[in-house]
């Protein structure tokens, strides 16, 4: 059992008589005044394109944020900018706060329930006495496909289903306009989504967040963060003919859909082989997902 705080993480909380429509009417997720886990959302640009993400949850009458360290303080400027002259006290943590990670019941601070993985996310005041090493966290998230933004992919790369967040409850797609919104919809909508996590296992030593996975001398996408021959890489998957045909470094690797996908890789690949076209792939998933019917 772990409890570690994450020095890459920063800090914000977000109060007021307009902080829930400021957040509902700007970033992915469904931000409501209720307690229950953390959701995890995104501020997009308006080509739909990742500019932060993180993990929302409400509790003491306010919203606790926590996003990458080297993106806090573009995010704080544009969470001003949206403001406008809405009554939203926006109050950076990250000088009086630890964000931080647990796999125990309980945890010091302001907890919440990790919604995209076991596991819980807590902010609480600096002068605890915690160990500041990220490798159990790290090792939780690759093992469950997820993949975060600084480690694994660079702002203004990914559009939000290419990281799964449209399964893992990251994007509303019933609540009305947000920055981004109508790239995302439209991706939604026609099951345009090539991109996808995957977990990528037996990496040869010594390859690199970026590092390219080929299928022949194809590119089909790259890794993030490597730990222990192990990373969540993001691929097109209409590029991989099978879960065995992948490389890395010029040795094979072996690719696994995350626990939390609507079916194994075989399967879709199966489908891709078969003549199925990627574009139903993905429209069967979210069908599948939303029905729950998923297997």
């Amino acid at each position: 059992m772990t409890t570690i705080v994450r020095p890459s993480r920063g800090a914000f909380k977000f109060s007021g008589a307009d902080a829930q429509k400021l957040l509902f009417d700007v970033v992915t997720g469904r931000i409501v005044a209720e307690p229950g886990p953390a959701i995890w959302t995104a501020l997009l640009s308006p080509q739909g394109k990742i500019q932060t993400e993180g993990l929302a949850g409400f509790a003491d009458g306010a919203f606790w944020f926590d996003v990458h360290i080297d993106q806090a303080d573009a995010f704080l400027k544009k969470m001003k900018m949206y403001r406008l002259r809405a009554q939203v006290e926006i109050t950076d943590l990250r000088q009086t706060h630890y964000v931080g990670w647990t796999d125990e019941e309980t945890a010091p601070g302001v907890v919440h329930a990790d919604s995209r993985m076991p596991g819980k996310r807590f902010i609480v005041e600096n002068g605890i006495d915690l160990p500041d090493d990220e490798t159990p966290f790290v090792a939780a998230r690759i093992a469950h496909g997820i993949a975060e933004q600084g480690p694994d992919f660079a702002t203004d790369t990914l559009f939000p289903h290419d990281i799964g967040m449209d399964f893992l409850g990251g994007v509303d797609f019933k609540k009305g306009c947000y920055i981004g919104q109508e790239v995302v919809s439209r991706m939604q909508h026609r099951g345009t989504a090539r991109r996808r996590p995957v977990i990528v296992s037996a990496l040869p030593d010594g390859v690199a967040p970026g590092a390219p996975i080929l299928v022949g001398e194809r590119e089909a996408g790259t890794v993030g963060t490597v730990l222990d021959g192990k990373s969540v890489g993001i691929l097109r998957l209409d590029r991989v003919p099978d879960e065995k045909s992948a490389t890395c470094g010029g040795l094979p690797v072996a690719l696994h859909l995350p626990p939390w996908a609507p079916m194994d890789l075989a399967r879709r690949l199966r489908g891709i082989e078969g003549g199925v076209g990627p574009d139903l792939v993905v429209r069967q998933a979210h069908h599948e997902v939303l029905t729950g019917s998923a297997q």
